[in-house]
């Protein structure tokens, strides 16, 4: 009897374990090329690797959305709070994202930079999960969170022919600040050439 009790002791510590571990992952892909396969079918294994592990993975493929641009309204401030007054597709995007415990922005590096679908995305959300008032962080101006947590996030990156390490270091500043911006901290930039397993095990030890 004494051994059965075990038993089942550690097969719930052990359950339990496993759901504290299991998170929430949203893929923005950010590819804008459809006839890029090389890069949606990373994006996909990484997916299927994540799942493998437990996690609940969703991947939004900002091509086939309504995303349109920012024209500077504010009115997701100050007219439809946290809601761009376009009404696309963003508030889709934005209730994934706040509800997630990681978020990976993919996209391939084009012109030094992620894809223009990519930035247009990051800089609309960003509005959005914020509050158009100030506060003081670590003597920094920073806008006021909307919500009480947010995602970590981190990069994945595909090399176009002429980007090299300068190009990504830059990248990679940027969106550290991102991240900050955004009231949250950055796991790390990851490059396509990297094995899948290498870029999920990251994931899964954040």
């Amino acid at each position: 009897m004494t051994n059965v009790k075990l038993y089942f002791r550690v097969t719930s510590v052990l359950n339990t374990a496993l759901l504290e571990r299991q998170m929430k992952v949203t893929i923005l892909n950010g590819n804008p090329d459809t006839s890029n396969h090389t890069f949606d079918d990373y994006l996909k294994n990484l997916s299927d690797t994540l799942t493998a592990s437990e996690h609940n993975v969703t991947t939004l493929v900002l091509r086939d959305m309504d995303i349109r641009y920012c024209v500077g309204c504010w009115g997701c401030w100050v007219k439809t709070p946290g809601h761009c007054a376009a009404r696309d597709d963003l508030g889709d995007v934005c209730r994934v994202y706040i509800n997630s415990d990681f978020v990976l922005f993919a996209s391939p590096v084009i012109m030094g930079f992620p894809s223009a679908l990519l930035k247009k995305v990051q800089e609309k959300a960003a509005l959005s999960v914020l509050l158009p008032y100030f506060e003081q962080v670590n003597n920094e101006v920073r806008h006021v969170g909307r919500y009480p947590r947010y995602p970590r996030i981190g990069l994945l990156l595909e090399r176009s022919e002429t980007c090299d390490d300068e190009d990504i270091q830059i990248i990679n500043d940027i969106y550290a600040r991102f991240a900050l911006n955004v009231k949250t901290t950055y796991g790390f930039t990851r490059l396509t050439s990297d094995p899948v397993k290498e870029v999920a095990d990251e994931i899964n030890h954040l």
